[in-house]
């Protein structure tokens, strides 16, 4: 009788584990799959027309409109992975009394285009009431745009993976709401795929835009994206606005396109 219950018990033990063992290669099987489609999903996206700008993410099958509950007004755009874990990490943010809110994300070419323009004819001051068409030479104009403004074509906001959280001011993230809100972003946002690609300049980040505490970047897709950008665009493919033919003297793809944090290519 003993025997019996010994066999029985040893049947349901395999048993038991050969069930555990079909339902952990379930899961990795499953896993696997949906990397091999997120994957797919970037590299679809590895083309200059994509990393430029140069489509409409209303229409664009990668992209998702942002509730209004995340964002400072409707109708802005992201990628769906990167907005997949923007809500992640805004629900741990909120669970520890920090509000995130998106105040900019996705700009194609043409959105960028007017930023661009309205700047460099003057009609936009820029920060400290600079007047940039009062900048005689034309390279020196761009490059007082470019502390903080990017040439269409060369935004990283082109590819849906960036957004801009807040505040516009540095300023506002070094003393109270938006200290908490930084440091908490410092600590955390890693975690949910996020890096600030534009810190303090120095030996990790010699060129590029100035700080931008409120800049963020979704890495497991902008990462490909920047070193696709790294081998495949170039200065003389920046085009189709004022003072584009600065570009090439600037050489804004090294110094701005790639101009960032060495940590978010890590």
């Amino acid at each position: 009788m003993m025997h019996v219950i010994f066999r029985c018990f040893y049947l349901l033990i395999i048993t038991t584990t050969i069930i555990q063992c079909k339902s952990e290669m379930s899961k990795g099987k499953t896993s696997k799959m949906e990397e091999n489609s997120e994957n797919n999903l970037v590299r679809s996206s590895l083309n200059v027309d994509y990393i430029m700008g140069r489509f409409d993410p209303a229409k664009h099958a990668h992209f998702s409109i942002i509730d209004k509950k995340y964002a400072d007004r409707e109708g802005l755009y992201m990628r769906k992975e990167a907005y997949r874990s923007f809500k992640i990490m805004w629900q741990a943010a909120k669970t520890n009394g920090i509000n995130l809110e998106i105040k900019s994300a996705t700009r194609n070419f043409f959105y960028q285009k007017g930023i661009w323009e309205r700047k460099w004819k003057g009609e936009t001051i820029l920060s400290g009431g600079i007047n940039a068409f009062e900048i005689k030479n034309k390279k020196e104009r761009a490059l007082k745009i470019l502390l903080y403004s990017s040439m269409p074509g060369t935004s990283r906001h082109h590819w849906g993976t960036d957004i801009d959280l807040n505040s516009f001011s540095n300023e506002w993230f070094e003393k109270g709401e938006g200290l908490k809100i930084y440091s908490w972003l410092i600590d955390n946002a890693s975690v949910y795929g996020f890096c600030q690609v534009y810190t303090q300049k120095g030996d990790h980040r010699p060129h590029g835009y100035e700080e931008e505490k409120w800049h963020w970047s979704y890495t497991p897709i902008s990462k490909p994206l920047t070193l696709f950008a790294k081998s495949a665009l170039k200065n003389d493919m920046i085009r189709d606005f004022a003072g584009a033919e600065t570009a090439l003297q600037i050489d804004v793809v090294k110094k701005y396109v790639l101009g960032i944090h060495s940590e978010c290519l890590e």
